[in-house]
């Protein structure tokens, strides 16, 4: 697998469209008031946190995530079908459950898992998919 090149444009795509689904998914127009309620923040707090600093390093953090999944992904059998479904996995079978165990510990409520762990299911999905398709 290490002679399979990575695909950089496949993996700055997957970044930038998991960064965009978190900019809708913890948006207004989404579940950015449910986010809230369950992290016990209000907007004022939202509105005072360091900007460039949140969207930067998220989307740095973002990136070494479809880096890695890009890895994962790499042999050439891969398609837009397996790439999803690698992606859905990833999301749900590590990232919703370890986000479960960060909840419970943090004893947070349930919606802060079903905002915060459905955000990694579909992030990851999608990323899969751009991952598995672009051949």
């Amino acid at each position: 697998m290490a002679d399979i090149p990575i695909h950089v444009l496949a993996v700055l795509a997957a970044t930038l469209v998991a960064f965009i689904i978190g900019g809708l998914w913890y948006s207004p127009l989404l579940f950015g008031s449910a986010w809230m309620r369950a992290a016990g923040l209000t907007e004022a707090q939202v509105n005072a946190g360091n900007k460039a600093k949140i969207f930067g390093l998220s989307f740095l953090f973002l990136l070494v995530m479809a880096l890695c999944l890009e890895r994962f992904l790499a042999a050439p059998e891969v398609t837009l079908a397996t790439g999803s479904l690698y992606g859905f996995l990833t999301g749900f079978g590590w990232l919703f459950f370890a986000t479960g165990v960060i909840t419970l510990f943090e004893q947070r409520p349930w919606s802060y898992l079903l905002v915060n762990g459905g955000y990694w299911v579909v992030a990851l999905t999608a990323m899969g998919a751009i991952l598995g398709g672009w051949r």
